[in-house]
Order: structure tokens, then C-alpha cells, then sequence
């Protein structure tokens, strides 16, 4: 075996093939891309041009810019409040309230709004505020024993909580 590669000539060998490819200019496919752009986004672009003019009348835009110029000035301001007690105690409670805000489940707070709303409703209905006997026929009744314990639970737990 080792003599027959011996006997192969240096112009029996493959050649390498020379390869250099194109040039390619990142523009020409960005040019191209930008001149149908407004064919093919019309719409989006019709309403982002909207929603820039109604930033604009509304002042929203001067508003940005001058934030922008004052960066420095304002994380300056926010970084000498965060140094402050009073910084440390609001960004806790605001950490605090996001996370309780994450842990309720969305129906339960839509229900807690229609709750709401439903009786701001009744109440707008009523022309004289209510009897003792009418409220504690109300009080009395399924749902409203279960709100009250709710109440009650939720007031207990909040004492209890202030104590420690």
C-alpha cells in the first residue's frame, strides 16, 4: 500500500479552486427594504403618524424631550431620595404593592370591580339611605353574612398584623 503513494506525481493532485465571493453592501438590501416599506406598512405607518400627532398637540412630546434633556438632573433627584429613609420605605412599599397586585388572580379582582361598580349602582338608586331593619335584613341574608365575614377575617388578620 505505502508504494502507491509513492508513486503519485505532485501534478496528480487536486488543485484548490480559487473562491472569493461578492462583495455584498449591507445598504443595497436596506435601501430596498426602506423604499417598500410604505407599500407594505401603510396602515401601521398611517396610524403611528397619528398617534405622533395626537403626542404632539397633547404636549406629550415636548414633555419626552424635556425629560430627556434633564436625565441627568432627574437621576440625580431619584438617586439622593433613594439614599433617604423615607426612599428605601417607599420603594419597599411599592415592591410590596406590585407583589401583592402579581398574587391576585384577574377574575377575582374583575370581580371585586363589578362588585363594586354594582353597587355604586344600587347605591345611586337609592333615594333615602336605608333602615336599620333594611340593613340588617341585607346584612342578614347569604351574601351578606359571607361580606361580613370576609370583613371581619380581613380586619382581624390586619390587627393582628399591626401588633407584631
Amino acid at each position: 500500500m505505502l508504494q502507491s503513494f509513492d508513486l503519485i506525481k505532485e501534478t496528480d493532485m487536486a488543485n484548490p479552486l480559487t473562491f472569493k465571493p461578492n462583495p455584498v453592501d449591507p445598504h443595497v438590501e436596506l435601501d430596498r427594504r426602506l423604499r417598500e416599506a410604505p407599500h407594505q406598512h401603510a396602515e401601521a405607518l398611517l396610524v403611528l403618524y397619528d398617534t405622533l400627532q395626537a403626542a404632539h398637540d397633547k404636549g406629550v412630546l415636548d414633555a419626552l424631550q424635556g425629560m430627556i434633556s434633564a436625565k441627568d438632573t432627574i437621576a440625580g433627584k431619584l438617586a439622593e431620595f433613594g439614599k433617604t429613609p423615607e426612599g428605601e420605605a417607599g420603594l419597599r412599599n411599592l415592591l410590596q404593592t406590585a407583589k401583592l397586585f402579581a398574587a391576585l388572580e384577574t377574575e377575582h379582582l374583575e370581580r371585586l370591580s363589578n362588585a363594586f361598580t354594582d353597587a355604586d349602582a344600587q347605591l345611586k338608586l337609592e333615594r333615602t339611605p336605608p333602615t336599620l331593619w333594611q340593613l340588617f335584613k341585607r346584612a342578614s341574608s347569604e351574601d351578606g353574612r359571607r361580606g361580613l365575614s370576609f370583613f371581619t377575617l380581613f380586619l382581624t388578620r390586619l390587627s393582628r398584623a399591626r401588633k407584631r
